[in-house]
């Protein structure tokens, strides 16, 4: 609550009165902010005032005649300013739920700055999510959702979170450089939002998917090691743990890393010191372990995977390879595979539960769900009479299933198994409790393919980011194939969260034009889209690497919020539309002439 002494203290107008409250019981104070509520207890009106700090109650009583007048016609939300002497109250009227509430001002005086009309939701502090409204009314009316406690609190950590940032950044000899906005359009793995030229008709500018281009042509210009607080635009569709359109992300670039090592090295104590001394919680493993992709997809069925709990995928399928059970036998004979997750306690699961699961991963790919009960009086299971003694040995042995677990099993070809496993496991840990909340299991996954074949271009693509280093160099992009070949890439994950991809990067002209041909890129169409880093790189540049964790990400990792919108300020809703401002909006007619642009939109269907 903001407040002031007399005479005026520039100083104290920026601490909380429940700080001070001790050594300030008779003083006059003057305080500002909203009515979090009022009360008219015949004869004295209560009025807890609110602002950023908390809560601190008037009682305005009917000889300030002036005063009981306004705080008569206050209402919720109501900005007014008060005067009057802190006083203590009786033990038996002590609120203990605020840190002010062995404290009342009483009121001398009382201004109206500013009325409210009827709120659309209620956003008094003491109010539960519970009763929250839905979410398209909370972001229309965002300003008001604002002054929920919750979200003062997260605009407050967000800003701890930064500085910790920037003040670590700096120890560490980074240099924050700001890069451009309008850019030119790249292929860098989503769709970009492009800004008409009205100086050049015809010509588009591009909003940056990435500072990427920038941030290596600095290590080019003999920047050390630079970062910034990075605005991202990608036109992707929304998310729960993606903003639509914008984002901002820690970017940074170290000169003269050749090795991943240098980047995880420099980076992870950013990490620990973000999760145990901003977020309070406890790192899992120090230093991060580093889990390569295909053994990440082998154990986990995830490049994401939450390691606060084990449940690791076995492999079944030489153990499997002559079973009677044709749904495995089949499954083997078309070059698919076996595996199993063993649930510990999954005893408990009820048969309705099972179902549950049943379908979830029928949606992911899978023909069904086989498991096997390891239940007191012995297993259960409708495959058991398929198998033999001998592969139901090899199972439990495989999978080092107890008494009381169940195993399930995943029957096809690898990818669609290691999907469908996956997510199953995330759901078992959801549903036993084994995500602890105060934990985070950070890992580096590194070694990832440099391309992935792409159905939509009926060609190869690169898996990430185009500007990585492939392993092996030219010699690896001219003899090994394109799926064999690995980059210098990785994700730095938590708790079932990619925070961000990084790499060693591409430095070597013959190298790009190299990676970019075999995604069907011409050497011209590289000089148009990345001439400006190609020439640099002729140059002189550095071997250099880095990455950019997302800042809304990281927010949401600390607060264990699942909704990207409640950790930033003024978010797009579920379909990509601030519904505040009401953009994406219409532009007149002249606007439109300006930039020599007009109009082909779709016709609306008819019924």
């Amino acid at each position: 609550m903001r407040f002031c002494t007399k005479p005026a203290d520039p100083i104290h107008m920026q601490r909380t009165l429940a700080h001070k409250t001790p050594e300030k019981v008779g003083e006059t104070i003057s305080l500002s902010g909203w009515v979090n509520s009022r009360r008219d207890h015949g004869g004295v009106i209560f009025i807890d005032l609110r602002d950023h700090t908390g809560i601190v109650q008037l009682a305005v009583h009917p000889e300030n005649a002036e005063a009981f007048s306004a705080a008569d016609k206050c209402r919720d939300e109501f900005v007014i300013r008060a005067q009057g002497t802190i006083l203590e109250r009786g033990a038996d009227l002590i609120n203990h739920n605020i840190p002010t509430g062995a404290v009342e001002v009483s009121a001398d005086s009382l201004e109206i700055l500013n009325t409210a009309k009827p709120l659309p939701f209620q956003v008094a502090h003491g109010h539960g999510e519970e009763n929250l409204s839905n979410e398209d009314i909370r972001l229309k009316y965002r300003f008001l959702d604002l002054r929920r406690e919750k979200m003062q609190k997260m605009l407050q950590k967000r800003h701890v979170m930064i500085q910790t940032i920037h003040a670590y950044m700096t120890r560490h000899g980074f240099i924050e450089v700001t890069t451009p906005i309008l850019t030119s359009s790249s292929p860098e793995g989503a769709r970009d939002f492009l800004v008409p030229s009205r100086l050049h008709p015809g010509k588009f500018y591009a909003l940056p998917q990435a500072p990427q281009q920038f941030k290596q042509l600095l290590m080019t210009g003999g920047v050390p090691k630079y970062y910034q607080i990075a605005p991202c635009f990608r036109d992707e569709d929304p998310r729960a743990d993606r903003s639509p359109g914008e984002f901002y992300q820690l970017d940074l670039e170290i000169s003269f890393a050749d090795k991943d090592e240098v980047v995880f090295q420099e980076m992870e104590p950013l990490f620990v010191e973000l999760t145990e001394k901003f977020a309070g919680k406890k790192c899992l493993q120090k230093p991060f372990p580093r889990i390569p992709y295909l053994e990440a997809m082998d154990l986990y069925g995830s490049d994401k995977p939450d390691l606060r709990f084990e449940m690791k995928m076995a492999d079944l399928t030489e153990d499997l390879r002559d079973t009677q059970f044709s749904v495995f036998g089949n499954a083997i004979k078309n070059g698919g595979v076996i595996k199993a997750i063993c649930c510990q306690g999954g005893l408990s699961l009820s048969r309705s539960q099972i179902d549950e699961l049943t379908e979830m991963v029928k949606k992911e790919g899978a023909g069904g769900l086989a498991y096997i009960v390891l239940g007191e009086d012995g297993m259960k299971s409708p495959i058991l009479k398929f198998l033999s003694e001998g592969e139901v040995k090899s199972i439990v042995a495989k999978t080092k299933a107890r008494t009381g677990d169940i195993i399930f099993f995943g029957a096809d070809q690898k990818p669609i198994v290691n999907k469908v496993l996956g997510k199953l496991r995330d759901k078992l840990g959801d549903m036993f409790g084994l995500k602890d909340p105060s934990v985070i299991a950070w890992a580096w996954i590194t070694d990832f393919p440099m391309f992935e074949w792409s159905d939509d271009k009926k060609g190869w693509d690169f898996m990430h980011n185009p500007f990585s280093m492939p392993q092996g160099g030219l010699q690896a992009l001219e003899k090994q194939k394109p799926d064999e070949i690995r980059a210098y890439q990785y994700d730095i994950i938590a708790n079932g969260l990619e925070l961000s991809s990084g790499a060693i990067r591409n430095y070597k002209p013959e190298i790009m034009y190299k990676a970019f041909e075999i995604c069907g890129y011409s050497k011209k169409t590289v000089d148009e889209k990345f001439g400006g880093m190609i020439r640099a790189f002729e140059y002189g540049a550095p071997p250099h690497g880095g990455f950019a964790p997302g800042i809304d990400r990281m927010l949401m990792l600390f607060e264990n919020e699942p909704n990207i919108r409640e950790v930033i300020a003024f978010p797009k809703n579920g379909s990509a539309e601030d519904a505040m401002m009401g953009a994406p909006g219409t532009v007149d007619e002249k606007q439109l002439k300006e930039l020599h642009i007009k109009l082909d939109l779709p016709k609306p269907k008819t019924k």
